[in-house]
């Protein structure tokens, strides 16, 4: 079987990462652009569509990409993007972001599966590229989105959430953490918060709920898998590990093309069990080394 053309779309960025015991280290990131890697990492070749700079902190995320086996279709921008991260003694982090966010002048072919995630879809102007971009390949493309809310970048919660429910909308598999639902909708438990999504278009969303594991909405049910217990070295990229690894597992299902869609909503529970096993697994590998490090097939299997 031919593999399957996977385009992940959105920022990529270096982590300047300020840990608790006062060291500092500079690694690339971004959240689809982590997802792309751990897409690379377990066999999947894909192309990441992104914005870069020709700067010292471009290269270093030019040859990370190339490391891992993704393509770079980008727009250039005057300075790469950075996030400074702050861990607390637990290892959970929060950010501070510089960021030029645009897909102005790039071509896009079509892909059978469009990933698109965290601030590509809500900061102007390039989060109306991807919209525009999801319209375009929606037809022929499974779409998956993890809105990967970042707090420090939205001035306007309102608007949003809007613009969330709209790729919501759009999408075929949607993947939240607990936290995203609850920042979004802080006066509705997450579960709620999930049904209703699911109720408005995907065919399956998926939560994160950290060291408690994660579960999904289908329309066949909901699943519930447990986290994995390992030592926490950092949080950073541990929910991009799990949605690069659940993409993984769909296309391992067949589930790859807009033509799967109908499958995909029929998908039994005991399937969506399996998908959420390995990207909790691969998840837990992340979280036990430090940043943004995912796994590659052979230390999952």
């Amino acid at each position: 079987m031919t593999a399957p053309r996977v385009l992940v779309v959105g920022e990529a960025l270096i982590d300047v990462v300020h840990r608790a015991d006062g060291t500092v280290d500079e690694n690339p990131g971004g959240s689809p652009t982590n997802v792309a890697i751990t897409l690379g990492r377990l066999g999947r070749s894909p192309r990441l569509l992104t914005a870069l700079g020709q700067d010292s902190h471009g290269q270093l995320l030019r040859k990370w990409l190339a490391d891992s086996d993704v393509a770079i279709e980008s727009t250039e921008i005057t300075r790469t993007a950075t996030a400074t991260a702050e861990l607390d003694a637990s290892g959970a982090a929060t950010y501070v972001f510089d960021i030029e966010w645009t897909l102005a002048g790039v071509d896009v072919e079509q892909a059978e599966l469009v990933h698109i995630g965290s601030i590509a879809g809500l900061l102007e102007p390039g989060a109306s590229d991807v919209l525009r971009l999801l319209d375009q390949q929606r037809g022929d493309a499974l779409i998956t989105y993890d809105p990967n809310i970042r707090p420090a970048l939205i001035p306007d919660r309102d608007v949003a959430r809007q613009r969330v429910e709209a790729l919501v909308r759009r999408a075929d598999a949607v993947k939240a953490s607990d936290e995203d639902l609850r920042w979004l909708y802080p006066d509705r438990d997450h579960h709620a918060s999930a049904r209703a999504w699911q109720e408005s278009g995907p065919a399956i969303v998926v939560v994160t709920e950290g060291r408690d594991g994660a579960f999904a909405i289908a329309d066949s049910g909901e699943v519930h898998v447990t986290g994995r217990t390992v030592e926490v070295v950092d949080t950073v990229g541990a929910g991009d590990t799990f949605m690069g690894a659940f993409i993984d597992s769909l296309i391992d299902e067949g589930w790859s093309s807009g033509t799967a869609r109908a499958a995909l909503r029929n998908a039994a529970t005991s399937h969506l069990a399996s998908i959420l096993d390995w990207a909790t697994r691969a998840a837990a590998i992340t979280v036990s080394r430090r940043g943004a490090n995912p796994p590659r097939r052979n230390e999952l299997i």
